[in-house]
């Protein structure tokens, strides 16, 4: 079995990933807070 050293991964395509998930998260996010401002203002 190889040697594993700590931190020698490489991580850049994770990291790039994550970093999407958290932008799509963000803008779900908006947009859910968006309609229910909307909601709310226009439901008589």
């Amino acid at each position: 079995m190889a040697e594993h050293e700590h931190g020698s991964m490489d991580i850049k395509v994770q990291e790039k990933t994550f970093e999407g998930f958290i932008k799509w998260s963000i803008y779900v996010a908006a947009a859910s807070i968006g309609v229910l401002i909307f909601l709310a203002i226009f439901n008589s």
